[in-house]
């Protein structure tokens, strides 16, 4: 094991990293220290710089003559249910992620609330985590919300636009009114409905994910949510997953996600 307390991963999606890393991802002791002493080779080349770089789809590394073996980070995607907290523990003794998915040593890579549905990605690449949860890199997430009463053009226009909301103003957004309800499960809790006032169906996709955004971006332009799903995060989709459901991310899905995260760069 390298350095650090923790087992390292190799990141599966973030091209050229650390050889350093990548050293430690396959169980090489004092990583910086092999360097340093000439002992690591990538393909044919000896490196000695602590800041070299490698793709570990691409090239071969070698500590003392011999091809080293990575372990690479984890992926997995998760339908979370209405009233789970999008994390592992909780003192309170709500419902977690922990009730639903078995891997240890994975994280939302990016948060859901409580009362929201929907798609988790968990991993233990943390270079991902970043990227995915850094405002500046701008990743899209795509939500369905049940909002009261049917937006007007004018309301769908300001959301698109951007609106004011506690931390300032929104970025622009895709703002889309399906034209009929989604095909989604009833809520473990049913939704709050009154018969004097229609509901309708919005598709938003945000490039920033503040706390509850979507829920004051609504009711800004007054129609409150009254139920909200994250359906994707970039290409990876909620698609095949039932309610409490999870699985790994298949190779294809790491495929797009990789060339999204490139595009972003």
């Amino acid at each position: 094991m390298g350095d650090s307390a923790r087992p390292a991963c190799a990141s599966r999606v973030a091209g050229r990293q650390l050889v350093a890393l990548l050293l430690d991802a396959a169980g090489v002791a004092r990583p910086q220290a092999a360097l340093r002493q000439g002992r690591v080779r990538v393909n044919e080349r000896v490196v000695q710089d602590e800041r070299a770089r490698a793709d570990p789809f691409r090239d071969i590394i070698f500590v003392d003559g011999r091809a080293v073996a990575l372990t690479f980070c984890r992926y997995v995607l998760f339908n979370k249910p209405y009233d789970v907290m999008s994390h592992f523990t909780d003192a309170h003794g709500r419902a977690t992620v922990a009730d639903y998915v078995p891997v240890p040593g994975v994280y939302a890579a990016g948060r859901l609330d409580r009362d929201s549905e929907g798609l988790l990605l968990l991993t233990d690449d943390g270079w991902l985590i970043h990227r995915l949860t850094t405002p500046r890199y701008g990743h899209p997430r795509t939500y369905w919300v049940q909002v009261e009463r049917e937006p007007s053009a004018g309301a769908l226009e300001a959301l698109r636009a951007g609106v004011v909301i506690k931390g300032g103003p929104t970025r622009p957004a895709q703002v889309a009114l399906l034209p009929q309800p989604p095909d989604l499960p009833p809520r473990s809790t049913p939704v709050r409905y009154r018969k004097s006032v229609p509901t309708a169906w919005l598709q938003l996709t945000l490039t920033e994910g503040r706390t509850r955004q979507v829920r004051q971006m609504t009711a800004a332009v007054g129609h409150p949510t009254l139920r909200l799903v994250r359906v994707a995060i970039g290409p990876l989709r909620l698609e095949g997953l039932g309610v409490g459901e999870w699985r790994e991310v298949r190779d294809e899905e790491l495929g797009l996600l990789r060339s999204a995260l490139d595009a972003k760069s």
